[in-house]
């Protein structure tokens, strides 16, 4: 009887969740200064939205963003790769999980500079600012503006 009630329970999970898409996301690679702690704030909004995130601490961030491609006028504090992407700066984890949907050719997303109010600045103050999609051979173009 148990064994019954049991394997009708585990039915009854399986079947109302059978119907429920689940995101399983990729781990984020992170490339920080040391003592950058907006870096850090940003990848605990990465982890927040479901991703797991190795951060790396060096000093080296200019031969970091050299080697991942990252163009001179898209640079940030941090660069991370998830898959075949790169990460420049505080992107919004909603713009990474997009792009990682949209099954696009490899490219950096980027938030140049440090806006406020971009996750992992929460300052209180909230700057207008754009994400930007860029690939090799194209000029960067806007993916997302906030706040929207």
């Amino acid at each position: 009887m148990k064994t019954s009630l049991f394997c009708s329970t585990l039915l009854g999970l399986a079947l109302s969740l059978a119907g429920t898409a689940v995101w399983a996301a990729p781990t984020v690679e992170m490339w920080k200064d040391p003592n950058c702690g907006c870096c850090t704030a940003w990848a605990e909004h990465m982890e927040a939205n479901g991703f797991e995130v190795i951060q790396h601490k060096t000093r080296q961030m200019a031969d970091v963003k050299r080697k991942q491609g990252v163009h001179s006028q898209l640079t940030s504090c941090h660069t991370a790769t998830v898959g075949e992407h790169v990460i420049e700066g505080h992107v919004p984890a909603s713009d990474v999980k997009r792009l990682l949907e949209s099954d696009a050719a490899p490219a950096v997303l980027a938030v140049p500079g440090m806006p406020h109010g971009s996750p992992g600045m929460e300052t209180g103050r909230v700057d207008e600012y754009a994400v930007y999609l860029w690939r090799d051979g194209e000029k960067p173009q806007v993916f997302s503006q906030y706040p929207q």
